[in-house]
């Protein structure tokens, strides 16, 4: 685990990849991001352009070396979701709709109330569903086959 912070994990996960949020603490205190990855085992963050720092890194076989800035995770709770209608950090509660969906919600004080989209990076798939028949798909005739009638008991296996 490496941080003392990430002794009590987070089960009911707040942000999620994509979000637009504001750093409450910390050396970029104050400005908005989208968050580029969630390490959810150490409760981190890492925010895309923010808290940067210098990483020394040694030439090896294939790329150069030199020293480079690069994104270093956040904890968390030093990050609130931006609400969409007043553009202030917000705490995010969870409400049901009429329809019985789950949709995200702004809450606090200063929040409008209003419903917190999910990011539309999430819907994209990294390795989109296979379209065509592959050598180990069953073919759909025998899919369809009927082996068994539950009227007349065919098909069932002597035991």
């Amino acid at each position: 685990m490496g941080w003392k912070a990430a002794q009590k994990l987070i089960n009911h996960w707040k942000v999620l990849r994509g979000d637009n949020v504001m750093i409450i603490r910390g050396k970029d205190k104050g400005e908005t991001g989208v968050i580029k990855r969630v390490i959810r085992s150490q409760n981190r963050v890492i925010v895309e352009g923010k808290n940067l720092v210098k990483k020394h890194i040694k030439q090896g076989q294939g790329h150069e070396g030199g020293i480079f800035s690069v994104e270093a995770p956040l904890h968390a709770s030093n990050v609130q979701v931006v609400d969409p209608v007043t553009g202030k950090p917000c705490k995010v509660g969870i409400k049901y709709l009429e329809d019985g969906s789950k949709v995200r919600v702004s809450r606090g004080t200063g929040a409008s109330g209003s419903i917190i989209p999910r990011p539309e990076i999430l819907k994209i798939r990294s390795t989109p569903r296979p379209t065509i028949v592959g050598p180990k798909d069953t073919p759909m005739d025998v899919v369809m086959e009927k082996t068994y009638d539950a009227k007349t008991g065919m098909g069932m296996p002597n035991l």
